[in-house]
């Protein structure tokens, strides 16, 4: 009888219909028969049939897939070859429950991943501007603060985290308004410049003159027309300040103070070490 007439393989129903074989098993434990190449060619074609439209039983097909070869591994130890010993319907039933033990787990673990972004994502906005993140999985476990990621750049970074010194200046002439912050390194002096109110363009640098008269330039860059740090310019880039960093040979002790200068000489702010 084939498929199409409602024909069953073994311990199983028909491959189209949805009656039940013999013993109450369904077509779909023919599985693992048939990954095996155990079925006779009437059984298999008619689970070839059921195949075509079971999604499920194709997904269980490729599990099984690579387990006929293990198991045949597995029946020829070390030594002169042996005959591969058919396995048992227990054994094949095992392997069903096995696979699908197995891909419960993983559904879980997806769920289990899924949760944990889902939480991480959950951002609690505090009234001082700290970020908390929320715990998965219920954890009772301490709630961690951020600090405020204010830095937008590492010269910013290094102006805000790292500065062991700062001096302010405002030029009265220029009304250039400049801090340089300074930290002490074994090669010298890192410095990072926040510059506000000037406007461009203009190529400018950063110099840093000795107790002695020496001068070093520390860092340059250029400003476009629209300025830097101006609180009231209609440009949105031109109300942050700029920030740039450089390092200078000197040591932190050995720097009188900073000019910022442009290109032709002209000093536009002048601040103490």
């Amino acid at each position: 009888m084939s498929a199409q007439d409602g024909g069953s393989v073994p311990g199983g129903r028909g491959a189209q219909g949805g009656g039940s074989a013999p013993g109450g098993e369904s077509v779909h434990d023919a599985v693992a028969a048939y990954s095996l190449g155990i079925l006779d060619e009437s059984e298999a074609a008619a689970f070839e049939a059921h195949l075509a439209a079971c999604a499920s039983c194709a997904a269980q097909l490729e599990d099984f897939a690579g387990i006929e070869p293990m198991l045949a591994a597995l029946a020829e130890p070390p030594g002169p070859p042996r005959e591969v010993t058919t396995p048992s319907p227990r054994l094949l039933a095992d392997l069903v429950d096995e696979v699908t033990v197995r891909r419960d787990q993983q559904a879980r673990r997806r769920r289990r991943g899924l949760s944990l972004v889902a939480a991480a994502a959950a951002v609690v906005i505090g009234g001082s501007g700290a970020v908390v993140l929320a715990a998965a999985d219920n954890d009772p476990g301490p709630v961690r603060a951020l600090p405020d990621p204010h830095p937008t750049s590492p010269a910013e970074d290094a102006f805000f985290h790292h500065m062991e010194n700062k001096t302010q200046a405002t030029d009265p002439v220029t009304k250039v308004s400049a801090v340089v912050g300074t930290e002490k390194k074994g090669w010298g002096t890192h410095t990072v410049l926040e510059l506000k109110n000037v406007k461009g363009p203009l190529k400018c640098s950063l110099v840093a003159v000795s107790t002695k008269g020496e001068e070093e330039v520390v860092s340059s860059w250029s400003v476009p027309k629209w300025g830097y740090g101006i609180p009231d310019s209609p440009h949105k880039a031109a109300k942050t300040p700029l920030y740039v960093h450089g390092g200078a040979a000197m040591d932190v002790n050995e720097i009188d103070h900073f000019e910022v200068r442009t290109f032709d000489g002209k000093p536009l702010v002048k601040v103490e070490a």
